[in-house]
């Protein structure tokens, strides 16, 4: 309802404000003045608008950031986190610093340099220094930047002295996730969206011997401090494993598979035991609770980054970080593909 109220009052506004533009091309025409014709008076107007205009986007910009950081994303829970967090850092920490020395430069010059009666424009051609200088510079931060982002990815795929990691396949669909463990042998058994039948609904080789072992289950539960490489499938359209928290994401492509790997840091409640997440937490709860809903807990999450169909902001999936301990104890709980299909 609210937002179909927000709709009626903004398309009210447009109307109005075409409505007052077309009473002032009127007024014009009725006192014999040509709207096309640009005078002074024009000029020195649309100056200081352009003036008041970057002020007020400068304002504006702080005050978001202000606002809204209190809803940025707690502290990274992968060991690979910190890095992306740093490059993401530095990356918009060159594009802030750019923001505030250009655009108070670029509305001040549109109002300092506003047409005026007797004052004419400057015929400026060419100048090999500054075309040199803003081409080199940017040129010369992008490829920092870029090497910087590659050498952290590399670093993502290839940590030093990494043990073997566990492999687990994250299987996607129009809107649910189905996870598969590769078992005892960290193999994966063969699997193919042909092969999919009945209780089989990942299309999973049950002739192959490294599948006997594979555990299937609608939850994902990861060992702390343990390295996880994820193999991703799609069934029917291109979805994007998304885990905010710990800073990894990847598209699950039909027909093809594709991976990602991480080392989990910090358990689901060590995180829920995080100042940044309590008052995040408790923010959230206030307003569930004034609105009579059930209270919010936090939890990790797997979500679709893509938009998949008209379900796709309800897939979801909570994803548990755990002792090694409580990791084995809730594994040996759950049935192998010999044992359930």
């Amino acid at each position: 309802m609210t937002g179909l109220l927000l709709a009626i009052v903004l398309f009210l506004l447009i109307l109005a404000a075409a409505q007052i533009m077309r009473i002032y091309e009127l007024s014009l025409k009725a006192s014999n003045k040509k709207e096309y014709i640009v005078t002074h008076r024009n000029n020195s107007n649309q100056g200081r608008l352009m003036l008041l205009f970057g002020i007020s986007l400068l304002v504006s910009f702080v005050w978001m950031v202000n606002a809204w950081s209190p809803l940025f994303l707690p502290k990274p829970s992968s060991a690979h986190g910190l890095e992306i967090d740093m490059l993401w850092d530095i990356s918009m920490g060159l594009i802030v610093v750019t923001f505030f020395i250009v655009q108070p430069i670029l509305f001040f010059f549109a109002y300092k340099y506003r047409g005026k009666e007797g004052q004419k424009a400057t015929y400026y051609e060419h100048n090999n220094k500054l075309e040199f200088i803003w081409t080199i510079v940017p040129a010369v931060v992008l490829a920092v930047l870029i090497v910087y982002g590659m050498t952290t990815w590399s670093n993502v795929w290839n940590p030093d002295n990494e043990e073997e990691p566990l492999i687990v396949e994250v299987y996607a669909q129009q809107f649910k996730w189905t996870v598969r463990y590769s078992g005892t042998d960290n193999t994966l058994g063969n699997a193919n969206v042909r092969l999919i039948k009945g209780v089989n609904v990942i299309g999973v080789d049950t002739l192959d011997p490294a599948s006997q072992d594979d555990i299937i289950t609608s939850e994902l539960h990861l060992p702390l401090g343990k390295p996880i490489k994820f193999v991703f499938r799609a069934q029917d359209v291109i979805h994007s494993a998304y885990m905010p928290h710990f800073r990894a994401q990847m598209n699950c492509v039909p027909g093809a598979q594709t991976s990602f790997k991480f080392t989990p840091t910090i358990t689901t409640e060590e995180i829920r035991m995080d100042p940044d997440v309590i008052a995040k937490v408790g923010r959230i709860n206030k307003i569930r609770r004034e609105a009579g809903k059930d209270l919010y807990e936090y939890d990790y999450l797997l979500l679709c980054n893509k938009v998949c169909g008209s379900a796709h902001y309800n897939m979801q999936m909570p994803l548990i970080v755990e002792t090694e301990a409580e990791y084995a104890q809730w594994l040996s709980e759950q049935k192998t593909v010999k044992e359930s299909i």
